[in-house]
């Protein structure tokens, strides 16, 4: 299992560790980081038979990490791509040439896991010892790091782009589209079933790669429909994994562990794309449901030796993570999802929008910056003065490292999250606005069911029901008489909910009322108005309208 250490330190942002200067840190590990991780990746002094562009996980012999794997490369070469994309490093250009070179290489091996395949001897040979396979993120994964920097190259290198990265993009998106639906072992390589984590960056991949090979007039009409009807299939596929009683992202269906893992995380950070804003079912990171994740993915942490002493709800996640749910936009929008999560920040906090220029609005930006810093501040405190960071830290003592030293995957992760603080963000995948949010035609002429969940806030006297009506029959047609009554879901936060199966594909018109002995009210305003996917699962979250 491979776990970067970014991922495993708990923290608060009110905690004595924080005292450490953060700057500082940043400021020492940077250098030392990015040296660490250059050095595992070939050619290498101490390590010839390292191929050039090959990455190690860790240069230890001790176990199970003096080899490559094509997620963790992937990984590693997408944070330098971006480094060197953004004009911070030119010098990086070689290196990114040598990954994509044996990349191409080692994706022609013939393995008995297809590209699936997740693991390589370092001198560009198939490992054929005992393995769980296949874990099929890593084409994903490899195709969006090829996909970014097929992008930059566009306008100035096109033969490079046609001849060097489209190759191994159109082998990894054919994959993609045919194995999608299949299980997997999951990121921890531990797990076979049908993961978020692999979904979710499967989706991505796709998506991208349509839009690549449509502007390089790579892919024909046929394929760009096959790929697109596939990525909305899996887009819908991902939104079975929220669970909405519960409020977190389940990481796997199908069986073995269903619940709370830090692959949920991983997936906002790895997804993440700015145009996308704060969409919840790409589970952008300053999403509802993100956020929400995030919030119960951190109290699950609270017991640890790391988090002796700290608030609760306030322990484990990354600062790529945290630092998402700080507002680029004019106000910041809080539901009855993500309502638990800003409660850390500011105590009794109501669902709304607050505005720049409202003092909540402030006093949380200040205080998720500083909650975002507490994370680094976990990770300053266990690195050694050598800098080096290992693969893990013990969850018992919180700075005792466990697995390899200098593993790769860690140093790219504390890279990727410095940037991130410094403001440095991936540039926009540019997704066309009829493909983010739609899932429509994920099955052409589809005649079946959407699951609808509701979850209305509002804050009634006691014996106040509400009740849910609109154009659909099954909404009871506007009628008082047949309209659907809400169930008390969370009285402490005044939630009310109701699930419906409702026709797919369907657009209609709602309104909430409520009723009190023999009196009717309808909410104010103007009807609600919602357009249903052609399958999968919603979760409409509204506010009463006084």
């Amino acid at each position: 299992m491979h776990f970067p250490v970014l991922i495993l330190v708990a923290s608060s942002f009110f905690i004595p560790c924080l005292a450490l200067n953060v700057v500082a840190y940043i400021s020492k590990e940077s250098p030392i980081a990015k040296a660490g991780l250059l050095a595992n990746i070939g050619p290498s002094v101490t390590h010839p038979e390292v191929k050039p562009g090959v990455v190690v996980a860790s240069p230890s012999r001790d176990g199970d990490y003096f080899y490559s794997w094509t997620r963790d490369s992937a990984l590693v070469f997408k944070c330098l791509i971006d480094e060197f994309i953004s004009g911070r490093d030119a010098s990086l250009e070689s290196r990114i040439n040598d990954y994509v070179a044996s990349q191409a290489r080692i994706q022609r091996l013939p393995t008995s896991a297809g590209l699936g395949e997740p693991k390589f001897y370092v001198n560009e040979t198939v490992y054929t010892g005992t393995l769980n396979r296949p874990q099929r993120d890593g084409p994903a994964l490899r195709a969006a790091a090829f996909i970014n920097l097929a992008k930059f190259y566009a306008e100035t290198n096109l033969t490079y782009v046609q001849s060097a990265l489209w190759p191994v993009i159109a082998l990894d998106l054919a994959y993609i589209s045919e194995t999608w639906n299949l299980t997997t072992f999951d990121l921890w390589e531990e797990l076979s079933s049908s993961s978020f984590w692999t979904a979710a960056v499967q989706h991505h991949a796709l998506r991208h790669g349509v839009q690549l090979g449509k502007a390089l007039a790579s892919l024909d009409e046929l394929t760009v429909k096959k790929y697109t009807t596939q990525a909305e299939r899996i887009f819908c596929f991902m939104q079975r994994f929220w669970n909405p009683r519960e409020g977190y992202m389940s990481a796997n269906l199908g069986g073995g562990r269903t619940g709370l893992d830090a692959n949920t995380v991983l997936v906002s950070i790895h997804t993440f794309d700015p145009a996308r804003g704060c969409d919840a079912r790409t589970f952008q990171p300053c999403s509802s449901w993100a956020l929400a994740n995030l919030y119960k993915y951190v109290r699950s942490f609270a017991g640890f030796q790391a988090n002796y002493g700290i608030p609760d709800g306030q322990a484990m996640a990354t600062w790529e993570e945290i630092s998402g749910s700080l507002p680029q936009q004019a106000f910041i929008e809080i539901d009855v999802v993500s309502v638990d999560f800003f409660n850390v920040f500011y105590s009794g906090i109501s669902p709304g929008r607050y505005a720049a220029n409202n003092v909540i609005y402030e006093t949380l930006v200040e205080a998720i910056g500083a909650y975002a810093d507490g994370f680094v501040a976990v990770v300053a405190g266990a690195t050694p003065s050598s800098g080096s960071l290992p693969e893990q830290y013990s969850r018992l003592s919180g700075v005792t490292p466990i697995g390899a030293p200098d593993y790769s995957w860690s140093y790219a992760a504390a890279l990727t999250a410095f940037s991130r603080r410094e403001g440095f963000v991936p540039k926009s995948g540019g997704l066309p606005d009829s493909l983010r949010e739609s899932c429509v035609s994920s099955v052409e002429n589809y005649t079946g069911n959407v699951s609808v969940t509701f979850y209305l806030h509002a804050d009634l006297y006691w014996g106040v029901m509400p009740h849910v009506s609109g154009s659909l029959d099954a909404l009871g047609g506007w009628s008082t008489d047949h309209a659907i009554t809400l169930a008390p879901l969370d009285f402490s936060r005044n939630i009310w909910s109701v699930s419906l199966d409702l026709p797919a594909n369907a657009t209609f018109e709602y309104k909430y009322f409520t009723t009190w002995q023999s009196s009717t009210t309808w909410e104010s305003g103007v009807n609600r108005r919602l357009s249903l996917p052609g399958s999968g699962y919603v979760y409409q979250n509204d506010t009463l309208y006084a």
